[in-house]
């Protein structure tokens, strides 16, 4: 029986070796993909919007007249006096030049009436390859730049929707290298600062960093070959989700792990137990974010409903990746991947100490003095943070969106000193070709617009050009789309369509509006089920969600007085209520999670105020460090030239550190305190689980743990080594190491009951060191006080 328990032996010990090679290899095969993300990219708002929205109807319409779907670009030639000669034959001459880049015909060049500026509009067509259109955008650059300088005193700058978008995705294409290279930068310093190890931080770092690659990988076939609506804003939070979600994850896994490895000799087992006792908590917390992300598919903007599945895509992959790859790689490095701060053998970490002088311990202590006091000061001031949302910015302009100046806007600003504001982004009106005068006529009767012609004709339809006298994405531009659609909805007969960047930017508000009224309460909804089901409660979860739309708000009202005296920001994106929301509760529920179960099953040992107050002990520091974790990479965001992304950034982290440091650890203690027992209602944890008597034994393991621990005896009994005496099977059944072993029982009861392993539980086992061991049962001990191994020696 001996080589049959060898050969075992030895493939146990090679598992982890083979699930490292394989998590390695498929990371090398997709990073080629990975890196390809920025391709897949779709950031013109059309694309966002649903096929029923008008602007969207106007599109199609327009691929049946000719070059009507091109997206035109804008060459705006300036002189601070006024142009000469010279510079009118320069425009004809830069004119003929770009026709290589039209669709159609160009017209003519268009002077202004004060003779400062002119215009030369090009139709571009379509392009899916970003790359390919951005490198036409810079090759009409590099030709106006060379009749520029032929011509001192002549400014020449590409603006329109094509110089826009063409900013836009140089913008996301350059950032992207260094949003990876920060992101993992800022992971890399928190590591080192809670681990003190020159070794153990590259584990987790390398683990989260695979995950990245596959998750990236993995979007982009779907964006691909799936139709997936991948933009800027979804693939920089993809990246900055996996960093701060997979980190607390190994946080919180490999806290549990140190933990075990001064209770069992062997990293395998220890790393088993570890699993068995961090798993459900860390899996509860990456299926309620999962979840929540996948809320965002009843939305209609495209935006939204491709921001769901690439949040949720991101953060299965990286719960995936953190309970196999991570796990095997630590099991490989073994003990030595903690120095110089190795936990040994049968010395567990003064863990009691912390529950009873720590920290959080004393702002237990001091909360549960005046505990009503407590929360209703802190909501007061929670409440005067709501109170700035009166100063939030309104709907960011498309020139607005950039934090630094690009050619597109210095273009439309040179424009609009000699032009209508509307003519660097012209509305457009599709309608039958048989009520063409008609519609003309509706057109230029309404207020707002200063000049449209004919600007293509089939024989059923028809299509105007029309500038508008404000500047783009303005309110006062989308109230004149707004009276221009009904001035030729009311043609009878005529079916007229009104599109182009200002309507469709319209239409992507509107659709933001509807989207949030929609998918907040849904979401509010499902977090409230998930607590409940979590909890076994309803007044807890009532509460619960009460302090979540609290913090929102507060989060909400803080960051509009931020980007309006700090930041000085023009506007904000009309969708970033919307995804600030999705973020702060879908993560922040986490700490709910981590805290609130933790409490119940602390009450049902020691009483509620008492398991109040423990609860927040043990759970205060590890919420902090993740609540740490995960603010730092979403503020990596700020890097980002975009106003829009920047916003989010600021919102998410600065909300993820209010909801750790304010609500979870001060406002909801207090909450439970001031309610009491009544908290739990309709159950009662105290009746529950009462506290264990004196020299209780545990019942032994069942199904599946009772299964691994014969497996775990099976792999020591294949080991003659004395190193591994100090575990055996029966071990997991039974508290016999000073009263700190990880009893069978607990296995197997501890998470059906729904208290999950919270917090610093993957720190600390919830243990009763003033009871007495159990029985021996016949085991002798080791000189050194650890469990001997029993049974027959092969």
């Amino acid at each position: 029986m001996i080589r049959p328990r060898r050969a075992a032996a030895r493939s146990t010990r090679l598992f982890p070796w083979l699930i490292v090679a394989c998590w390695l290899l498929a990371g090398i095969a997709i990073s080629p993909l990975a890196f390809k993300l920025t391709e897949a990219q779709t950031n013109n708002a059309s694309a966002f919007l649903p096929k029923d929205a008008e602007s969207t109807r106007l599109l199609e319409a327009q691929k049946k007249l000719p070059g009507g779907d091109s997206v035109p670009a804008v060459v705006v030639l300036h002189r601070d006096t006024t142009l000469t000669d010279q510079d009118l034959a320069a425009a004809d001459v830069l004119r003929t030049e770009l026709r290589g880049f039209a669709t159609t015909q160009l017209p003519a060049v268009i002077p202004s009436g004060d003779r400062r500026a002119a215009l030369i509009t090009v139709p571009m067509p379509q392009d899916k390859d970003a790359d390919r259109f951005t490198a036409n955008v810079q090759k009409m650059r590099e030709i106006a730049e060379r009749t520029a300088a032929g011509n001192p005193g002549l400014t020449v700058a590409v603006t329109g929707p094509a110089g826009l978008l063409a900013d836009t995705y140089d913008v996301f294409s350059k950032i992207e290298d260094a949003l990876l290279l920060v992101t993992a930068s800022i992971v890399a310093v928190i590591l080192l600062v809670v681990y003190r190890s020159p070794f153990l931080w590259i584990v987790p770092l390398l683990s989260v960093g695979i995950a990245d690659q596959m998750a990236a990988g993995l979007i982009y076939l779907l964006a691909k070959h799936a139709d997936l609506t991948v933009n800027g804003q979804s693939s920089g939070m993809l990246r900055v989700l996996v960093f701060g979600a997979g980190t607390d994850y190994a946080l919180l896994l490999i806290a549990r792990y140190r933990e075990e490895l001064t209770r069992y000799a062997e990293p395998a087992t220890a790393m088993r137990i570890a699993l068995h006792r961090a798993g459900p908590a860390i899996l509860a917390s990456a299926g309620t974010v999962i979840i929540g992300m996948l809320c965002l598919l009843l939305g209609t903007l495209n935006s939204h409903r491709g921001l769901g599945p690439v949040c949720a895509l991101g953060i299965l992959v990286a719960v995936v990746t953190m309970l196999t790859l991570l796990p095997a790689a630590m099991v490989v490095g073994g003990r030595r991947l903690f120095w110089p701060f190795v936990p040994e053998l049968g010395k567990p970490e003064h863990i009691e100490q912390i529950e009873r002088t720590g920290f959080w311990a004393r702002t237990g202590a001091a909360i549960a003095r005046h505990p009503r006091r407590i929360w209703l000061a802190t909501a007061a001031v929670l409440g005067a943070l709501v109170i700035g949302m009166s100063v939030l910015p309104g709907v960011l302009r498309q020139d607005q969106a950039f934090r630094n100046e690009v050619e597109s806007v210095k273009g439309q600003h040179l424009a609009e000193q000699s032009f209508p504001p509307g003519v660097t982004a012209p509305t457009f009106v599709v309608a039958n070709a048989a009520h063409a005068d008609e519609v003309a006529a509706a057109v230029r009767a309404t207020p707002g617009v200063v000049g449209a012609t004919e600007s293509g004709r089939t024989s059923e339809l028809v299509q105007f050009l029309v500038v508008l006298d404000s500047p783009p994405d303005s309110t006062d531009s989308f109230h004149s789309v707004e009276a221009l659609r009904t001035a030729v909805h009311a043609v009878p007969g005529a079916d007229a369509l009104v599109g182009g960047n200002t309507a469709v930017n319209l239409d992507v508000r509107d659709a933001a509006i509807r989207d949030r009224g929609v998918i907040i309460p849904v979401v509010l909804l499902v977090v409230l089920l998930i607590l409940g089901l979590l909890l076994r409660a309803i007044v807890a979860p009532v509460l619960l969600m009460a302090t979540v739309v609290l913090s929102f708000f507060a989060a909400l009202g803080a960051s509009a007085l931020a980007f309006r005296y700090l930041f000085h920001f023009p506007g904000i994106d009309p969708a970033l209520p919307l995804v600030g929301f999705i973020f702060l509760v879908a993560l922040g529920v986490d700490y709910n999670i981590f805290l609130m179960t933790r409490v119940r099953e602390e009450a049902g040992q020691i009483g509620h105020a008492a398991g109040v107050r423990r609860g927040l002990a043990v759970t205060g520091g590890v919420i902090t460090s993740a609540g740490v974790v995960l603010a730092a990479t979403f503020a990596v965001l700020m890097i980002f030239p975009l106003v829009q992304l920047a916003a989010v950034g600021f919102l998410v982290s600065f909300g993820v550190l209010l909801d750790t440091l304010v609500v979870r650890s001060v406002l909801v203690p207090a909450l439970a305190l001031d309610v009491g027992p009544a908290v739990w209602w309709p159950s009662h944890p105290a009746l529950a689980a009462a506290p264990r008597a004196a020299g209780d034994v545990h019942p032994a393991p069942t199904g599946s743990v009772a299964v691994d621990d014969m497996l775990t005896e099976v792999h020591l009994l294949a080991h003659d080594s004395p190193r591994h005496d100090a575990v055996q099977g029966d071990d997991l059944q039974h508290d016999d190491l000073q009263g700190d072993h990880v009893q069978g029982g607990d296995l197997q009861h501890d998470h059906l009951q729904g208290d999950h392993v919270q917090g610093d539980d993957l720190q600390s086992d919830h243990r009763h060191h003033n009871a007495p061991a159990p029985p021996e049962h016949g085991r002798r001990r080791s000189q050194d006080g650890a469990p001997a191994r029993t049974g027959r020696d092969d």
